[in-house]
């Protein structure tokens, strides 16, 4: 089992949103012109042609290859692939250093949801260790929006 130290020393953010609006919003706050990102659950494209010309490059990806057909025909100036978000493996074989990881799961629900959402954040953090991670999900920006971080006092 990794530890805290090994996980999370600090090196990618988290970035927890609630709806497409807020989703895309995030775009010119946290992405710059030499960031390679890599976004994982594209549907037909449309944020990844937002996220194209504020970077250096980008590759919108899901799991339906028929979507990443009809992305390719709507956008063929930009890179689709299909790719199942949860195959970390098959992320890193698209052979990038990806600086952001865009993930758009706002279609799983329920407490299992959360849990998949977390495992899947830390999987890409430890794996591919990109600066940031902005990821559509109801339930886990609620559960962050409840959480505060404890600090000892003689550690201040």
């Amino acid at each position: 089992m990794a530890t805290h130290n090994q996980i999370f020393e600090g090196y990618t953010d988290f970035i927890a949103t609630r709806g497409v609006k807020e989703y895309r919003e995030t775009i010119p706050v946290w992405v710059n012109a030499e960031d390679i990102v890599l976004e994982i659950g594209c549907e037909w494209g449309t944020t990844t042609t937002l996220i194209a010309p504020q970077c250096k490059k980008v590759i919108g990806t899901d799991i339906s290859s028929k979507c990443i057909g009809r992305a390719r025909e709507m956008y063929p100036e930009l890179h689709f692939e299909v790719l199942d978000g949860f195959d970390v493996r098959a992320a890193l074989e698209l052979d990038e250093p990806f600086s952001k990881i865009y993930i758009d799961i706002s279609g799983l629900s329920g407490y299992n949801s959360l849990l998949d959402t977390i495992a899947l954040l830390t999987s890409y953090a430890t794996v591919l260790r990109p600066e940031a991670i902005i990821v559509k999900s109801g339930a886990l920006k609620r559960f962050a929006g409840h959480c505060n971080a404890w600090r000892s006092p003689d550690n201040q």
